[in-house]
């Protein structure tokens, strides 16, 4: 079990503020929570000030760690893969990030059950700079789940994928999240998906947090006007699922 909690959380760039006094109670193991904002909002430096890939004001207090070092893993827009290598390579040198370099036969396993998954074993030899943007990202995400993290940081994971592979993506991923108990943050733009598959939501404007809590609280007309200057209204479909019909900007 652990817990992800931020007091105060700010970074700079130089001399320049781009995010400034981020605070979130404490996320549980099996949470998934979206956090959402406009483009050059502070959201992917949110999720590199978490990871401790830079530095700035404030607590990032994570409680009953198990892993040390591999307890937080962040999956970056840009995945920036090293095209010589294959697929298969690049997960397996990323579950060995760490660690020794003797392989075991259920190291292997694991790989191989987390690329079939996610659908992308029939892309194990081919080289990374073969692939789509699409399934770069979904190799992306091989790799960080293979290093078993306790918080997982996803910026925008699924930007390149079709609406099928983002749905079939995001059902996994919050699955995956309850039994491992796993603490999951995504950046998305897409907020419908905020609202379908994240019980919290957090949303970054201007380098700051201006609301947070239960998605369907957070995410209303009153927001989408204010952050995202568009008049909408939310809907609820016959399933009972809530949904945003844009009517047009504000």
């Amino acid at each position: 079990m652990v817990g992800l909690a931020l007091k105060d959380v700010g970074a700079k760039y130089g001399r320049r503020t781009v995010l400034a006094d981020v605070s979130m109670d404490t996320l549980e193991s099996g949470s998934v929570t979206a956090v959402i904002g406009p483009n050059a909002a502070g959201k992917s430096t949110l999720f590199k000030r978490i990871a401790d890939l830079i530095s700035g004001p404030g607590l990032v207090t994570l409680s009953q760690t198990e892993h040390g070092s591999r307890t937080i893993c962040y999956m970056p827009q840009d995945t920036g893969a090293n095209a010589v290598l294959t697929v298969y390579e690049s997960v397996l040198l990323s579950a060995k990030q760490g660690g020794g370099w003797k392989v075991h036969d259920g190291e292997l396993a694991e790989i191989d059950d987390i690329l079939k998954a996610l659908r992308i074993e029939d892309l194990a030899f081919r080289g990374l700079g073969e692939l789509s943007g699409g399934q770069r990202q979904l190799v992306s995400l091989a790799q960080a789940l293979v290093r078993k993290p306790e918080v997982l940081l996803m910026d925008e994971p699924t930007s390149a994928l079709d609406l099928h592979r983002q749905v079939e993506v995001l059902d996994f991923v919050s699955s995956l999240a309850r039994r491992r108990g796993m603490i999951v943050l995504i950046a998305l733009h897409d907020l419908n998906h905020a609202l379908r598959y994240c019980e919290n939501t957090i949303v970054i404007a201007e380098g700051a947090m201006a609301a947070s809590g239960p998605s369907d609280e957070v995410i209303t007309p009153e927001m989408l006007r204010d952050i995202y200057k568009v008049t909408a209204r939310i809907e609820t479909c016959s399933k009972g699922q809530p949904f945003i019909l844009v009517d047009g900007t504000a």
